[in-house]
């Protein structure tokens, strides 16, 4: 159109100029001058109904090199990096990531939006290989695309197997766990332990005994949890890889580093565990067959699930490797980030004595010298709670939460944001915004001892769990786990610091984040009853 416009303005330009016929040049130069006039008018009207028409760009954003973006100047620290970025560039910017867009929210208004007002249209996942590997495909309940099998997924796990009273049902194999642990932490009293290992093999040997409890005996369980550890480690190091093959897709079926390949080994060696489980858990059902109900060991989270299975709706069924993935998303989900938000409490506690005096205070009130702490406890204990609610602001154990994708192609804050891109919402430097938060570096719990701040994630100044349809399903029982385990170690044991130690609260960023230098720290034990630490 706009070659036909100057075509047709050259050729009325020359016809009026080099016309025989004219009358004089003042009619000449004026008739020219009209034309030229409607002519521009022609194309600025073009424009402005071309502009009109056009969608609202990208947000703003560092430019990045051709064909690979930004990825070359990812700094590791991913949380403090875009944290930085944004204080260039806005609460919303765009990063090119090869052939990936992607978005990085840092503000409550705009997470609203992203998460409660378009809550339907971010619900999606744009699932990196290494996740698709890890949780069979995809079918687990953090990376399944929303849908109806998503939402069967999501309440399987809340109102079936998460839910009060499922919790319940399965407290005495939490409380066996746990009571190992103290009493091993009582024979190494004087000596150094490393809180985050201990921790680590504590809450494994925690959810893999709600998972199985009434399945593996003895040693064996011993054996299971050993090597789960191991497993868990390399394969939340894969998920926190970058990985070519997701910045670039039509390059993924070269798996050029190899993480494809290095995630389907580990998963094999998950599925053969839980595939004996799954055997020795449906043999034992068999037996029971024609028990007393009363004679039979209470139910396991195994139990549950296989259940469910025999259960499901025929509309969406809940197949075994539904099964196996919720396993997974257990096991690889619930242990870093419990371990890890109960090693920078007590490093917290321990940077400020006067917080762990407190929170020692506290449970001895409620639970007595000569008694041990039960999770039935917990809910008296609101200043151990707002010291939770402190580690989880400081300390999110997801800073990025697990990033969203859009359906489709929408707008945010007047900006277009892509279907498929990949959108980080930065909890950790929202938990950080001195906008919001007095004094947001200093650890202080006080300032959650109002009752006005939870983990429903409508409030997004402070949703460490996340918020909208894929709030984390786990919170009931991370809340448990986190509050009974911190109140036993803080109850049973005095902790200090090799003499030569510097307490470093430093982080190092990853899909969960961690402590950059592990806390290495000495119990001993404050309670005078050796019994109590049977």
């Amino acid at each position: 159109m706009y070659t036909k416009l100057v075509k047709t303005f050259s050729n009325a330009w020359s016809w009026w100029w080099y016309s025989s016929n004219s009358a004089d040049d003042r009619a000449r130069l004026l008739l020219t001058s009209t034309i030229a006039i409607l002519a521009a008018l022609g194309f600025l009207l073009l424009f402005i109904k071309r502009s009109g028409n056009r969608s609202p760009p990208l947000p703003p954003g560092p430019m990045g090199l051709p064909l690979i973006g930004n990825l070359l100047s990812l700094d590791p620290e991913l949380h403090t990096y875009f944290a930085s970025l944004a204080q260039t560039y806005g609460p919303i910017y765009t990063l090119k990531l090869g052939q990936k867009i992607g978005i990085v929210i840092s503000s409550p208004a705009l997470a609203k939006e992203v998460l409660k007002d378009q809550d339907t249209v971010f619900a999606n996942r744009d699932v990196p290989m290494a996740g698709k590997e890890a949780a069979y495909g995809g079918a687990d309940i953090v990376w399944n695309p929303y849908g109806p099998e998503w939402r069967m997924l999501r309440k399987v796990c809340v109102q079936k197997m998460l839910n009060n009273n499922s919790l319940d049902s399965v407290y005495a194999l939490r409380r066996r766990e746990l009571r190992e642990t103290i009493k091993y932490l009582y024979i190494k009293g004087g000596s150094t332990v490393n809180v985050g290992d201990q921790m680590f093999l504590t809450v494994m040997n925690v959810i893999t005994n709600m998972l199985w409890g009434g399945t593996v005996k003895g040693k064996e369980r011993a054996g299971v949890g050993a090597e789960f550890k191991q497993v868990v480690g390399e394969m939340t190091g894969l998920l926190g890889m970058p990985n070519l093959s997701d910045f670039y897709p039509g390059l993924a079926r070269f798996d050029f580093q190899g993480i494809q390949r290095k995630m389907k080994a580990l998963a094999k060696r998950f599925d053969k565990i839980f595939e004996t489980m799954i055997d020795q858990r449906l043999k034992i059902n068999g037996q029971d067959e024609g028990e007393n109900e009363k004679e039979k060991e209470g139910k396991d989270f195994l139990q549950f699930l296989l259940q469910m299975k025999d259960e499901g709706d025929a509309k969406t069924p809940f197949t075994m490797t539904h099964l196996k993935a919720l396993l997974m998303d257990m096991v690889v989900g619930g242990t870093d980030t419990t371990s890890n938000t109960i090693e920078y409490a007590l490093a917290e506690m321990m940077n400020k004595p006067e917080v762990l005096r407190k929170v020692q205070q506290e449970v001895e009130t409620v639970v007595g010298k000569h008694n041990i702490v039960e999770e039935s406890d917990i809910n008296k204990l609101p200043y151990l709670h707002a010291v939770m609610k402190e580690v989880l602001r400081l300390h999110p154990a997801l800073p990025l939460l697990v990033p969203h994708c859009p359906s489709t192609t929408c707008i945010v804050a007047g900006y277009t944001i892509p279907k498929g891109a990949r959108v980080f919402v930065n909890v950790w430097a929202i938990h950080r915004d001195p906008s919001i938060w007095e004094n947001p570096l200093e650890f202080c719990p006080e300032r959650f001892l109002d009752a006005k701040w939870d983990y429903s994630g409508n409030d997004f100044n402070y949703f460490p769990f996340g918020s909208g349809r894929r709030i984390c399903a786990g919170t009931a029982m991370a809340e448990r786990m986190f509050m009974y385990s911190l109140a036993s170690l803080v109850h049973s044991f005095d902790w200090s610091l090799p003499s030569a130690e510097n307490l470093d609260l430093s982080e190092k960023f990853g899909i969960v984040l961690k402590k950059k230098v592990p806390l290495v720290a000495i119990p001993t034990p404050r309670l005078s009853n050796p019994i109590l630490y049977e």
